[in-house]
């Protein structure tokens, strides 16, 4: 079974889309709507702009998902997906491309979720973090004990979790995780706290948007951040959309509930082949688990 995984923000890079503008007058047309529905070029961004031009929350969500989205289009009868997931932001992408939300709608809710997002990064000093080398529970338990906000917000694969919080916290967790065998403690070059609760300003704001946005049912069913699980209600996908915005990216998970689900084949649609990697990795554990209790 075929499973199409969209990229998240950190996919970027200066010259990203150029090549798919210039596929097609159909391709072009679709970028030249993405200026008009967003009020700036962000083409000339994309395509011209230097990397701290795009990495700036407003400009970085829109452009991964005109690539991701765009991208899927182009492939045309070739994209025929019996599952979706998408990492972050990659789940409005995987949504559109599975039919279950129209490209303009698409568009205007990540515009609004990235403008949200910066707003609540500007309320409160917060960072991120990449914890190498440690299981999951240990580093979930070390975010409890310390008293400053400190949340698991990606779990991208076996060793491999990222923490979000105050600016604070973030030190204090990093130290302890250190302490408790980490190979690395990496502070991320990120505008704040994602996926934790000092996102809930933008998760007021996005939710309002999203309530009032039709949702249909997708081709296929979407496993969402969230809780891992796949869907293809649409009241239930809004619902994840929302709480997506404050809660943990659980990728890990998501793959494993895809390959539990029949996945056979993994095809990444975006920019970068990050994601590609996180499925080796968690595909690599599940068959090292399988074989250790045969």
């Amino acid at each position: 079974m075929q499973a199409y995984i969209f990229p998240g923000q950190g996919a970027q890079f200066p010259g990203m889309g150029k090549d798919l503008y210039e596929t097609s007058v159909e391709t072009r047309d679709l970028f030249e709507r993405a200026n008009e529905i967003l009020g700036f070029r962000i083409t000339d961004i994309m395509f011209n702009g230097t990397e701290e031009e795009l990495k700036q929350t407003n400009v970085t969500q829109p452009a991964i998902f005109l690539h991701s989205v765009i991208l899927a289009h182009a492939l045309r009868n070739t994209f025929n997906p019996d599952m979706v997931a998408g990492h972050s932001l990659g789940e409005f992408s995987a949504l559109v491309a599975a039919k279950g939300l129209s490209f303009e709608d698409g568009l205007n809710l990540v515009a609004i979720r990235a403008n949200a997002m910066q707003k609540a990064c500007e309320l409160q000093p917060s960072t991120m973090a990449a914890i190498i080398g440690l299981d999951d529970f240990t580093v979930e338990d070390i975010c409890q004990r310390v008293s400053d906000v400190v949340v698991p917000a990606n779990y991208n694969c076996p060793g491999q979790l990222v923490i979000s919080g105050s600016i604070a916290g973030i030190d204090k967790a990093c130290e302890l995780l250190s302490e408790a065998g980490a190979k690395r403690t990496l502070k991320l070059n990120v505008g704040g706290a994602f996926h934790s609760p000092l996102m809930e300003s933008a998760r007021a704001e996005l939710q309002e948007a999203i309530e009032r946005t039709k949702i249909k049912e997708p081709v296929c069913p979407i496993f969402q951040n969230i809780s891992a699980k796949a869907y293809k209600d649409p009241e239930s996908i809004k619902h994840n959309l929302i709480a997506q915005l404050t809660g943990a990216v659980r990728w890990t998970q998501t793959i494993q509930h895809m390959l539990e689900y029949g996945a056979t084949s993994f095809t990444e649609v975006g920019p970068g082949n990050v994601l590609q990697g996180l499925v080796k990795k968690v595909d690599r554990q599940m068959e090292t688990n399988s074989a250790s209790l045969t």
